[in-house]
């Protein structure tokens, strides 16, 4: 399957991605197995965790097809071939860094690039981006959603991320929004398996009411 379509696959299972920053190797699996089992299937391990390269390397063997895992806050051709031999499969990065995508793209890897204006979401596209990542979301409305969605291809996936909460995902649909990601609201450093099968349930119900 192609990377665009692994992305749209995996958010029409859930419009999740499940941002596990400050997760250790030795939490990694239990944390992924806990974000799975409630209905989460992409998982993204930020490269200033630490020692992201083996949390990804053992949350993609524990999980397998289960979900698809990869890097956040990728800056670097080299740091996407580093997280391609560790096995992740979706790269994200803070900006819209050309040569990042274009490294993502050739790699065959999920490349969804952190976003704000239209001009900076076509330059990712035109780099060959599968995906967009708005951020951050507290610093605008669902109105700025809906105003670039008159814009942007409407067959590429739209995540919002920054400050999501279960209480405010449907404006942001209804803008026009395809999933979201979750930071601080599902995990957080030191956070117990159960308390984050908790929070990513609460999410994964709010989208069902």
């Amino acid at each position: 399957m192609n990377p665009s379509d692994e992305l749209k696959r995996r958010l029409a299972q859930s419009p999740f991605v499940a941002i596990i920053r400050g997760v250790t190797p030795d939490e990694a699996e239990e944390i992924g197995a806990a974000i799975s089992e409630a209905g989460i299937h992409i998982i993204e391990v930020p490269l200033n965790s630490p020692a992201p390269l083996t949390s990804i390397e053992r949350l993609a063997r524990s999980l397998g097809d289960r979900a698809l895992v990869g890097a956040g806050t990728v800056l670097t051709p080299d740091d996407v071939v580093r997280v391609r031999d560790s096995g992740g499969r979706i790269i994200v990065s803070p900006d819209t860094n050309r040569t990042v995508i274009e490294a993502t793209v050739a790699a065959n890897l999920v490349s969804t690039p952190g976003y704000f204006t239209p001009s900076e979401g076509f330059t990712a596209l035109r780099s060959g981006a599968h995906g967009l990542k708005f951020f951050p979301a507290e610093a605008a409305t669902p109105a700025v959603i809906k105003s670039q969605r008159a814009v942007l291809p409407k067959d590429v996936p739209l995540l919002v991320v920054g400050g999501i909460t279960p209480d405010c995902l449907q404006p942001w649909l209804e803008a026009g929004a395809d999933g979201f990601g979750l930071g601080g609201g599902l995990y957080r450093p030191g956070q117990s398996p159960e308390e984050t099968s908790r929070k990513a349930r609460a999410y994964v119900e709010a989208l069902k009411r």
